[in-house]
């Protein structure tokens, strides 16, 4: 039992740091090949944050683990919200009223929909899968185009480089290289770690596979997700702390689930369908008035989003 609990830490540790060089060193080899510091921002930074939660859905998808794969990406959804939003709240509190991200926000909640709808038509097959990146893929259009306006616009590329985490413009291409190598060897060792010791520990507790992804898997694999925020948050950047959780959670749901579902079939446990979808799409929501009526998150704000997760992860252990 302490040899489960030590390969799952292990693995998770190997995770976030693979995760962290996946991002820098492809951050760095797009920003090289002349990719615009905003399309990279959604889109390749978004991939490189989630790639925990891809690795280990398409891991537990093949070692017939469905409910970790399921409950890893619908409890990293909720606890980017109630967590990743209200640890950083209740600690420093964030100032969103002063940004636009309304348009985000919308396509967020679509895909949240669009995938409880494809959910009721489960299992999930590559059917699914293939709707889903289609979804994302129509997202990603749309961003680009509004990216390209923006750069239109004339807005410096200096200041895009500055709020895009990992771009350094003199690091070397060896040492691009060895980021890239690292991450693509740690994610899937992280991964095969975390899944089969969670899986072990499941079994031991006579917990389900679908709880500990909900909880202690979905909770590790937002480490990258709270630590952005967190940064964010003290830097006094709202916009870049409440959209990193708005493209992660659109992320999380469209590509890891779309992909994950190319490589088997995902079987949905009724208690997803009853409760924890619900739960996911409730959290977005709480969102609604600070992204339409630009409200700041204050401290009190942070302590019931916080408080809200606690509850949360009790009812679904018990």
């Amino acid at each position: 039992m302490l040899q489960d609990y030590l390969f799952a830490g292990l693995g998770l540790v190997i995770l976030l740091l693979a995760g962290d060089a996946l991002v820098r060193g492809a951050v760095n080899l797009s920003l090289r090949l002349g990719i615009p510091a905003l399309i990279v921002s959604m889109t390749i930074v978004a991939f490189g944050t989630s790639a925990p939660e891809l690795v280990i859905s398409i891991g537990a998808v093949l070692e017939g683990a469905p409910g970790i794969a399921l409950g890893n990406v619908v409890g990293s959804n909720t606890a980017n919200v109630l967590l990743v939003l209200g640890l950083p709240a209740l600690l420093k509190g964030l100032e969103t009223g002063d940004h636009d991200t309304r348009r985000s926000f919308v396509f967020m909640l679509a895909g949240s929909m669009w995938f409880i709808a494809l959910a009721f038509w489960g299992p999930i097959t590559w059917v699914h899968g293939v709707l889903l990146l289609a979804a994302l893929a129509a997202i990603f259009a749309d961003q680009a185009y509004e990216a390209h306006k923006h750069r239109k616009a004339g807005s410096a590329v200096e200041d895009e480089l500055d709020d895009l985490e990992g771009a350094d413009p003199s690091l070397p291409w060896w040492r691009i290289g060895m980021f890239m190598v690292l991450g693509l060897i740690g994610l899937p060792l992280g991964a095969d770690l975390l899944v089969d010791s969670g899986v072990n520990i499941a079994r031991v507790w006579g917990v389900s596979e679908t709880a500990i992804g909900l909880t202690l898997i979905a909770v590790g694999t937002s480490l990258p997700e709270l630590a952005t925020t967190m940064m964010a948050a003290f830097r006094r950047q709202a916009d870049v702390a409440l959209g990193n959780v708005i493209g992660s959670n659109m992320f999380n749901l469209l590509a890891i689930i779309g992909v994950a579902s190319l490589f088997g079939e995902i079987e949905v446990d009724p208690a997803f369908l009853r409760f924890d979808f619900w739960v996911m799409l409730g959290a977005s929501l709480i969102l609604l008035p600070f992204v339409l009526y630009h409200i700041d998150m204050k401290r009190t704000f942070g302590a019931v989003l916080t408080a809200l997760y606690a509850v949360y992860v009790i009812v679904v252990l018990t």
